[in-house]
């Protein structure tokens, strides 16, 4: 839980400057546990912390550093490490002082240090990354904190939040003496593998395998949240080798190959920032890539005595080096005002730097397939790892006065009851682990497709017209079953990508007046160009429901596969396939009830200006099965730190309320509101502005118009693993089974959360979702709300199985997805920040000079149409 301070309701009040209608005094008394769940099977677990104890006598002493010359960051911790041992005995008072590998030293001991910095040089012996080997470090003191006021709030006898400092102290603790040994990455370490252990993931990538940490308040105290981490490191290589992997280059190069302009930018683009090595020297220093130059070795020459030489002479004359490759572009290298540049034979990619960018599939794939573990496997793993960290023998816990036991915590579950299925003819389904059997049943509201089209985009040799009747004629068999009634296709064709819009006119015309239900498109493999172009077509601009499929699933047709297919198609074009009938029984659905779920992504890292993309999905029926979407876009500028809130709600939620009252006929009374996308030193100040915008919308549709809001941020990029005790209480998989809750022991000791595996294992160890209630104005029981949550884990319209998250969290996601493909298709260039050439798939033309984010959001939002089916499915 993150305290509310002045600080963050001044950023709240930063972004929102009109009046607020939510009572922030209340909000910042956070919603207080309304007691434990009751209802379920019990069940025995274990959960992947372990109990920490500390010294609340000890005051932790808190001092800013400021390091000149700049210091590479990998090598700030030899650094710190190395001040500390000069002066032990003068400064550090032969006390063991800990640092965050940033800015901040922490000491138990109070220094000979005020608030005005002490200037202190250090030496450093001859280091392979630079020249300079003295240092001066500015020490000057910051703060010191109490760690008994961590204790009081964790036994309850203290006022207020957990205060974030000591738990900060306590997270810098425990990772100073393994950072030593292991690559630091955010709150995980990593060690490189052994070489007859290493894994690699293709495109000059590896596997690593190490262990994060995070300290965490507790019901219990105390705990140190520990698992398995796993992230891609770049391969130790040489940058040819580097360069032939990231063009897909097959064979040797020969001495007069060059680099298109093309090849140049993209391996410019995956170079940037990496530290190599260079081997031409007796020392292998080290140097940072700023770009690569457009000139190549052979033509690049520098005055040397009054003489101008070239790359290739001033190798031969100073190292006595031929170049092999002299037609390659050299490496400009950091500082980039030195104009220093180094043929990139002669450089190695250096170990130990983890990959930033977003992984390809196939990296996707052989990271999944090589970390896919089975509970008792993963178990294991994180208790080997807790052994490596050597905490009884660390000298800075001991010091800091903190223990770690070594066995993790064994905690109380419940397994609740799944939902009863409804279809059609008051037929049911009943889940058994996560899992139901609907043949033989009917969609509960199936839909007919009368005026249809298939497109097939492979040639005809590769996908025949036999096999496409033949796959036709199985779909509209398998959609009598469900309940559909399909007429043959009435347009038939194959096509080219560029021929997409011309065929979408040809459909429109060849139909008239009668609308088109759908339009089924047959792609190739790896048609990553072609799909978001159907979509942006059919769906933005025509408002025409579409069915992408690849060519693989169509020989030979297989009922399964088409009934899987089918039911995306039904719930596109307005059907349900099923609905929870015991959900209606829950008491907040005795009265109208909208439940929303909202997402907000933002650019990865590399996408430059690209603007952040929210999506928020609202029920339009009394089931909540069907949804309304509605897409907001907020400029980026380029940031690094991006807005956490959705900046344009309140007309997004007032437009969903417009839609739920002309679907169902009555204003909603209560406001189910689920939040994706946010963390939890986020949580206070994104719900403070969106239960405002909340607030304001309903008001604006009507003076006096106050339904009752329930807000709940729903996670799942937290480090929780739940593990059975007994074998016997697992699934087939070995995980929890579908339907297990903790709300006791790993939770908040004040704040209502809990966890909830709602879903069964397929492959490796299940990561249940963590929920955190931030406003609750219906007063939910806690067994109502994890009842709710449970059973929209079960309307999800793709499949027959529960899935991770509640449906309309998991639709807001696809939304936004689907919104981010729209933005690539739409041919928008968002440059990066330093002025490269931009990414995505779409096409080459920039933004028209002036146009404003609101053009661009009616370019790429879904045709008016569109936005009350459920087309993101």
């Amino acid at each position: 839980r993150v305290a509310i301070t002045a600080g963050n309701l001044s950023k709240t009040k930063s972004i929102n400057r009109m009046a607020t209608v939510f009572d922030r005094t209340m909000a910042q008394k956070a919603v207080v546990r309304p007691g434990f769940g009751k209802e379920g099977r019990p069940i025995d677990l274990f959960a992947n912390f372990y109990r920490m104890k500390f010294n609340p006598r000890i005051t932790v002493y808190h001092y800013d550093i400021e390091i000149e010359p700049k210091c590479p960051k990998f090598l700030k911790r030899k650094l710190i490490h190395k001040f500390a041992q000069d002066n032990k005995a003068k400064l550090f008072q032969n006390g063991l002082p800990v640092y965050d590998g940033n800015k901040n030293v922490y000491s138990s001991i109070k220094l000979p240090v005020g608030n005005e910095a002490t200037a202190v040089e250090v030496e450093l012996p001859e280091q392979v990354d630079s020249r300079a080997k003295k240092f001066t470090i500015k020490i000057k003191f910051a703060a010191s904190i109490d760690m008994s006021c961590l204790e009081q709030v964790l036994k309850g006898s203290g006022y207020g939040d957990i205060p974030q400092e000591t738990l900060v102290v306590a997270d810098i603790v425990i990772r100073h003496f393994p950072s030593m040994r292991y690559t630091v990455a955010g709150r995980s370490m990593y060690q490189r593998p052994e070489a007859d252990k290493r894994v690699s993931l293709g495109e000059a990538t590896e596997l690593w395998t190490g262990i994060y940490t995070s300290a965490r308040p507790s019901n219990w105290g105390l705990v140190l949240n520990v698992d398995e981490s796993h992230t891609a490191f770049y391969e130790e290589q040489p940058v040819l080798d580097f360069m032939a992997k990231q063009l897909n280059m097959r064979g040797p190069i020969n001495a007069n190959f060059s680099l298109r302009d093309a090849d140049r930018m993209i391996l410019e683009k995956h170079l940037k920032y990496l530290r190599v090595s260079v081997k031409h020297q007796a020392q292998k220093r080290q140097y940072r890539v700023e770009k690569l130059t457009i000139k190549t070795a052979s033509q690049i020459s520098f005055d040397v005595e009054g003489k101008k030489m070239s790359i290739g002479q001033y190798f031969k004359q100073q190292y006595n080096y031929t170049l092999k490759y002299p037609n390659l572009p050299c490496i400009w290298v950091s500082p980039k005002e030195k104009n220093t540049f180094i043929p990139m034979e002669v450089c190695d990619i250096v170990a130990g730097q983890r990959c930033m960018r977003k992984l390809t599939d196939n990296e996707t794939r052989n990271m999944i397939r090589a970390t896919a573990k089975k509970p008792p496997i993963r178990k294991q793993g994180t208790d080997e790892q807790i052994g490596k960290m050597q905490y009884p023998r660390d000298p800075y816990l001991k010091q800091f006065g903190f223990e770690v036991d070594t066995s993790m915590v064994q905690v109380k579950g419940r397994v609740i009851q799944p939902p009863k299925l409804g279809y059609a003819n008051n037929q049911a389904a009943t889940a058994q682990n996560g899992v139901w059997d609907n043949r033989g049943k009917q969609f509960f509201k199936p839909t007919n497709i009368k005026n249809w089209a298939i497109l097939m985009f492979p040639p005809q040799n590769q996908c025949q017209s036999g096999d496409v009747k033949a796959f036709c004629d199985m779909m509209i068999k398998v959609g009598r079953d469900n309940g559909m009634q399909i007429a043959q296709p009435c347009y038939v064709k194959y096509l080219r990508e560029n021929e997409i819009q011309s065929v979408c006119n040809e459909i429109k015309a060849k139909a008239g007046n009668n609308p088109i239900d759908l339009v089924y498109c047959i792609l190739p493999r790896n048609s990553s160009s072609c799909y978001p172009r159907i979509k942006h077509v059919f769906e933005n601009q025509n408002a025409i429901s579409t069915q992408c499929m690849e060519m693989r699933n169509l020989k030979p047709p297989k009922a399964q596969t088409i009934g899987n297919i089918l039911q995306k198609v039904n719930t596109k074009i307005g059907g349900v396939n099923n609905i929870a009938t015991d959900m209606m029984n829950i008491p907040i659905f005795k009265t109208p009830c909208i439940i929303m779920g909202a997402d907000n992504a933002h650019p990865a890292q590399g996408e430059g200006s690209r603007p952040s993309v929210s999506a928020l999905v609202g029920s339009v029926d009394k089931f909540a099965c069907r949804y309304a979407t509605q897409i907001g876009i907020q400029k980026t500028d380029g940031k690094k730190v991006h807005s956490p809130v959705i900046e344009s709600l309140q007309a997004m939620v007032k437009n969903m309320l417009i839609k739920f009252y002309q679907s169902v006929r009555v204003k909603p009374q209560r406001i189910i509101f689920y939040r994706d996308g946010i963390s939890e030193g986020q949580f206070y100040q994104v719900m403070m502005y969106e239960v405002d915008a909340i607030k304001k919308a309903c008001l604006e549709l009507e003076k006096g118009y106050n339904p009752t809001v329930t807000y709940v941020v729903c996670q799942k990029r937290h480090h929780t693993r739940l593990f059975v005790q007994n074998p016997r209480d697992g699934d087939r998989s070995g995980n929890v089974p579908a339907g297990t809750v903790v709300d006791q022991g790993v939770t908040s000791t004040t704040d209502f959360d809990f966890y909830l595996n709602s879903h069964a294992g397929i492959q490796g160890t299940n990561k249940p979702a963590k929920y955190h209630v931030l406003v609750d104005e219906n007063r939910f029981p806690a067994d109502a709300i994890y009842k709710l949550t449970y059973h929209l884990c079960h309307v999800y319209a793709r499949c027959t199985r529960s899935v991770s998250i509640p449906a309309p969290t998991y639709y807001a996601h696809l939304a936004t997805d689907r919104a981010r493909a729209h933005l690539s298709s739409a041919k928008y260039n968002f440059d990066s920040s330093d002025g490269a050439s931009s990414v995505g798939t779409g096409g080459s033309r920039p933004p028209r000079p002036g146009q404003s984010i609101e053009e661009i959001l009616r370019d790429i939002s879904p045709h008016d149409a569109t936005k009350n089916k459920m087309y993101w499915i």
